[in-house]
């Protein structure tokens, strides 16, 4: 598929040449960048853009996302950001929130992240190569201003609309679900408000949308539509009162930013010594905010595989990593599309928090979802079944 570096040929004076070659500068290009470079892999990305890199997300890291982070030798503490302790949900009747068990999450601008990441594999001595375009043709070697790419390992980290999977034909998969998403930033006003230590998430009848600290009075609220239709920003935080009186006395910082979120996966994520990583590789919708953490994660087990000799482990194991967040997506979808479904469950919740606490322990994968529905299942179906009113 591509041609391996012939042996005796120097890496380093042959800027097209490399142990691995990365197709995409984003979180997670950087991540397998910054974690095959701790093999000694001699790493070459290259992105069509210029950094930073920004997008819209929901720019909250849990707990365990700041621990993947810590493994690629990246501390967040000195970043300017806001540290928050737990997750609220909240629709127009109920409300619930539980702290995290173990250590803090973080708000962080998507921008403040992508620096941090670019200058950690500056120092790893990742080459790179922005404003590039890598030449994927059907039949043809990649390459970049005419010359062939030469490297042990091509790695896919462009995206869900992935070049490099499309050129290694390992487009066989499935999307499952498409939804529209905007962010903004907000400067919170100073009337006896003492800003934010949790993540909240609200619910309206137009979407959800998430409100991270990422400052001392600043916050990020990315709003997702209900369904695959497009939507505003201003119509879902028209349903939600709460939320519209708070941001009409907020400052607005930024402009709203769009995006695209999908839940999807693709039957192999290898091919040959083709990889994919990040959402080029399969995604769980931003309702989970695991987007990053997977990320993070598939580069660690991508530099655990390579240094195994191979892509076996890789292709074994990556599923593992998208299961449990879309698992967490079907679930919290189901009830976003069934508004009846959804206010009950929250009214449920607030009446057992530790069911919200089990939960919440499950998606950061403290505890397995089999043993909090074999301990609460009978208990939280009769509380569905008598929170009707």
């Amino acid at each position: 598929m591509i041609t391996e570096i012939s042996e005796g040929q120097s890496k380093r004076g042959n800027t097209c040449s490399a142990d691995v070659v990365i197709v995409g500068g984003g979180p997670a290009g950087l991540a397998a960048a910054i974690a095959l470079r701790q093999t000694g892999a001699d790493v070459l990305l290259i992105d069509a853009q210029e950094p930073g890199i920004d997008k819209a997300c929901g720019e909250g890291l849990m707990p365990d996302s700041l621990l993947e982070l810590s493994r690629l030798g990246i501390d967040l503490a000195k970043v300017e950001g806001a540290p928050f302790g737990g997750i609220r949900f909240a629709d127009r009747d109920s409300t619930v929130s539980s702290a995290f068990t173990t250590g803090e999450g973080m708000g962080v601008r998507r921008l403040a992240l992508h620096r941090q990441l670019l200058e950690r594999a500056t120092t790893m001595g990742v080459r790179m190569r922005w404003k590039t375009r890598v030449e994927l043709t059907p039949g043809k070697k990649p390459s970049i201003e005419g010359e062939a790419l030469c490297c042990k390992y091509l790695i896919g980290a462009d995206g869900e609309s992935s070049r490099t999977r499309s050129w290694a034909g390992l487009n066989n998969g499935a999307v499952r679900s498409r939804r529209f998403g905007f962010r903004a930033h907000f400067e919170l006003p100073t009337d006896g408000n003492v800003g934010m230590s949790q993540v909240e998430v609200h619910w309206g009848d137009g979407g959800q949308a998430y409100v991270t600290p990422v400052g001392e009075r600043t916050v990020c609220v990315a709003v997702i539509s209900r369904s695959q239709l497009p939507t505003t920003f201003n119509a879902v935080i028209d349903s939600i009162p709460a939320l519209r009186e708070l941001l009409s006395r907020a400052k607005q910082l930024t402009p709203q930013r769009g995006a695209v979120t999908m839940t999807s996966s693709f039957h192999r994520v290898t091919r040959g010594n083709v990889a994919l990583v990040g959402d080029a590789s399969g995604s769980a919708d931003a309702i989970t905010g695991e987007g990053l953490a997977m990320g993070f994660r598939q580069a660690l087990l991508l530099r655990d595989s390579i240094a195994e000799g191979g892509l076996e482990l890789y292709q074994a194991q990556h599923a593992d990593i998208l299961r449990l967040p879309q698992q967490m997506a079907r679930v919290m979808l189901l009830m976003d599309r069934h508004p009846r479904l959804r206010k009950r469950t929250l009214r449920a919740l607030a009446a057992r928090p530790d069911l919200f606490a089990a939960m919440l322990r499950v998606h950061l994968n403290e505890e397995r979802l089999p043993h909090v529905v074999l301990r609460h299942g009978v208990r939280f179906g009769r509380l569905l079944l008598f929170s009707a009113g």
